[in-house]
């Protein structure tokens, strides 16, 4: 059905004259009288009778009035849906507990007035994929992995350098330090379900342990963040790292320690790729924001791997 018909047949109706119609719709009384003539065709039925006074809806006219009314309001909704600042701005933050989802939060405490739409994709490569579709308009990753640099158009920006803690049960024998240092690590099992070969954490933590001699254990099934707080809870021998932004809640019972890492502090570099192209206005204050509320990178006595991006 042509919605230019149909709007024509709204606009006659309610000014119950083909001419007013024609004037409102900036065009000639003519293509209003055909436009309603190809609509009663293709309905099978007449809208209006013509009248002294001008036209008159017939009742199957008033019968597609409230219908003509809802399909130009179902176009309206249908465009600004896709127009540039009218939908919402949609990112990707990996996870819900996350650090990248704290910075999202932050944000649209901030400006309430930016409609947002939150996603959560596994990996970079879809999350690279979203991007140059437009299925999404940023995503939070750490970027540059060796053999799988940014396709050309995506752009990046570090935000925020996270520092790793110790995650401890109570009887863990490092559960009573203040901080601990990497090469107290050395030997310790630290036990990380989810880690899956192929992402950029697992790239991560791959040259983490290179780097400084720790052991890594990623065996087991990944039953989430709560399962693995219940076995870390209950298993003096097992310590996990987490991300100092992450959010966790546990029960009283479980004494779950944070403990800081030092000498140095690895920190996980979250950077936020979207695509050179993309012209939705709230995607600039996104990273006005981050700019101006995410603390420095590459501070003294941190640590990341030779493959991360500089801001």
């Amino acid at each position: 059905m042509d919605l230019d018909t149909v709007r024509t047949f709204v606009a006659a109706a309610d000014a119950g004259q083909f001419q007013e119609a024609a004037t409102e719709l900036a065009v000639t009384q003519q293509a209003v009288s055909k436009r309603i003539a190809a609509l009663e065709r293709d309905l099978g039925v007449r809208l209006f009778t013509r009248t002294p006074r001008g036209a008159e809806l017939t009742i199957d006219g008033q019968a597609f009035l409230p219908h003509a009314r809802e399909l130009l309001r179902i176009a309206e909704r249908a465009v600004a849906s896709v127009r540039t600042g009218h939908r919402p701005l949609r990112v990707d933050v990996i996870a819900s507990r996350g650090a990248a989802s704290g910075l999202m939060r932050a944000f649209h405490g901030t400006h309430p007035e930016i409609e947002l739409d939150v996603v959560w994709l596994f990996d970079i490569e879809r999350a690279v994929a979203a991007i140059r579709s437009g299925a999404i308009d940023a995503s939070f990753r750490a970027v540059g992995v060796p053999g799988r640099p940014l396709p050309e158009g995506i752009e990046s920006v570090r935000v925020l350098d996270e520092p790793l803690e110790l995650l401890t049960g109570p009887d863990h024998a490092l559960a009573g330090a203040r901080s601990v240092t990497l090469a107290q690590l050395a030997g310790q099992r630290i036990w990380m379900p989810g880690i899956v070969p192929g992402t950029e954490w697992a790239a991560y933590y791959d040259d983490l342990v290179a780097e400084f001699g720790l052991t890594i254990e990623a065996t087991g099934p990944n039953f989430g963040s709560d399962a693995l707080l219940d076995t870390i809870a209950d298993t003096p021998a097992l310590a996990t790292f987490m991300g100092g932004r992450t959010r966790l809640v546990w029960p009283d019972g479980h004494g779950l320690r944070r403990i800081p890492v030092t000498d140095p502090t690895p920190v996980y570099p979250h950077s936020l790729l979207w695509h050179r192209d993309n012209p939705h206005p709230a995607l600039a204050t996104l990273r006005a924001h981050l700019a101006a509320t995410t603390p420095g990178h590459d501070a003294a006595g941190t640590w990341t791997p030779g493959w991360v991006i500089p801001r």
